[in-house]
């Protein structure tokens, strides 16, 4: 079984993926000019910046939406920032080596583009319901931007293939094992109890819907980042002497591979950049079209100021938070142990700051992996709400809806359940999670090359109009909805 999984991996996270993935974000940086590092200090004042302005913060509050553009970005940092910051991050480093870090820095780098176009892309597209909430997302896109404007008749087959691989992963969910994993080699409390306590909390929170949950996360995703990136960077530098030959080895053993260390079984370049790639899309979700989905609902005036939260998203999950579990794994020298997941990361900050270090590390997994199974509920009610989004549906939509919210937390605890009686292995259950992040994403991707033109259009506008780039066409038409006004 190993091999196979292995195999199928290999297969859908072979060069065609990998490829895609580099190219679509190659094509957006330089169709836009390298826009998200030219523009590094803008995305960052138009987006944090403002969270810190009173009268932003005011102006927020007012408009279209659901939530506000930081609890949309909250949302989906949680739904981003979580297992796969721990857990992927030092897996690929258990099956890539130190190299596959770097691979996750290059694609994170020009991949904030794929970002901020597919949520760009979702705010436009986006459609309201009966109460005038607003819900958009790549199915949202595919119906718009090929079915209606460019006139595609078979649009509706990238979307069911891009539904059936995210509705994929609630049957397949790392989230409830990998915490369940944390607390109880901490706690000793065993997996199965352990994985009961997160869906108590689990259900706490997505009971009270999408705005319950993003208000959690505008008030957990702080503190919970904040927290480990203090314990992290402590243990980093704790290690001063050792940062540059880390950072050497990153670089090294990037473009050459890396022979067999302790525990550590080598791995040849193209597996690190394999992994390098994946775990990158895996924690930051560039390309794979889940988190436009909860952008859609925010309250913004122009499509292209809540694609910045999205660059910006990309930037502070995997440059900030993925490297600082990376840096912490092999600067203390665990990364060659032979463990993987949440465990090694776990061993990491143990080595790093002693038993205390597995308290911080569990509390993180628990919070992160919170977050972002709440916030990954968001998307699959979202796509529910796309389904049944005829009129005549809408008490089937709200019934359905309803069921899922009781149903959502239960195959993640069936899975640790299994787990425990057959004893399946952890990366069994990160080779599983690689299969159904590469069918939507590589779908996802093919689409947003075929509606570039239109977030093109849509940065141009911005440029003019918030930039003084240009002239501000006072006919175009900011959002998809608004063109028979």
């Amino acid at each position: 079984m190993d091999q196979m999984l292995e195999k199928i991996v290999g297969w859908l996270w072979g060069l065609p993926l990998i490829f895609t993935v580099l190219f679509v974000a190659f094509y957006f940086t330089i169709g836009s000019k390298v826009f998200q590092i030219t523009h590094l200090p803008h995305i960052f004042k138009a987006t944090f910046g403002k969270v810190f302005s009173k009268k932003d913060r005011e102006k927020q509050d007012t408009g279209k939406g659901i939530l506000t553009p930081f609890q949309a970005v909250a949302t989906a940092i949680g739904g981003s920032v979580g297992v796969g910051n721990i857990g992927g991050v030092a897996t690929a480093i258990a099956v890539g080596g130190p190299g596959a870090v770097f691979w996750m820095w290059i694609t994170a780098l020009f991949s904030m583009m794929t970002k901020m176009v597919e949520v760009t892309l979702a705010v436009h597209y986006r459609n309201s319901d009966e109460k005038g909430d607003p819900y958009g997302g790549p199915t949202y896109y595919m119906q718009k931007g090929l079915g209606e404007e460019r006139n595609i008749k078979w649009w509706k087959i990238p979307a069911i293939l891009f539904g059936f691989g995210i509705f994929a992963t609630f049957f397949i969910t790392l989230q409830n094992y990998t915490v369940a994993e944390a607390i109880d080699s901490t706690f000793g409390f065993g997996l199965i109890p352990s994985s009961l306590i997160y869906v108590v909390g689990i259900y706490l929170i997505i009971l009270g819907g999408i705005k319950r949950i993003g208000e959690t996360a505008a008030k957990l995703i702080p503190f919970m980042c904040a927290f480990y990136l203090i314990a992290g960077l402590y243990i980093i530098f704790s290690n001063a002497g050792d940062i540059i030959p880390v950072f050497r080895l990153i670089f090294d053993s990037a473009f050459n591979g890396m022979a067999a260390v302790g525990g550590f079984a080598g791995a040849a370049i193209a597996q690190v950049i394999q992994m390098g790639v994946a775990r990158a899309v895996y924690s930051n979700e560039a390309g794979w079209g889940t988190s436009p989905m909860i952008h859609s609902t925010a309250k913004t005036d122009h499509p292209v100021k809540q694609g910045l939260w999205g660059a910006a998203e990309v930037f502070i999950d995997t440059i900030v938070i993925c490297s600082i579990t990376a840096l912490t794994i092999i600067v203390t020298g665990v990364w060659s142990s032979g463990l993987d997941g949440a465990t090694l990361t776990l061993a990491a900050f143990e080595e790093g700051i002693g038993t205390t270090g597995r308290y911080v590390i569990t509390i993180s997994v628990f919070l992160f992996g919170l977050t972002t199974t709440t916030g990954w509920y968001t998307y699959y009610e979202i796509l529910l709400r796309h389904i049944f989004s005829k009129d005549r549906s809408i008490p089937l939509k709200n019934k359905i809806v309803f069921l899922f919210k009781w149903v959502y937390p239960l195959p993640g605890l069936l899975l640790v359940i299994y787990a425990v009686f057959y004893q399946l292995p952890g990366k069994y259950v990160w080779y599983f999670a690689d299969i159904t992040t590469a069918i939507p994403t590589f779908i996802n991707l093919v689409v947003l090359l075929f509606l570039s033109k239109k977030f093109f259009a849509l940065l141009r506008d911005y440029k003019a109009r918030y930039l003084n780039i240009g002239n501000v066409d006072p006919d175009f038409r900011l959002f998809y909805e608004d063109r028979d006004k």
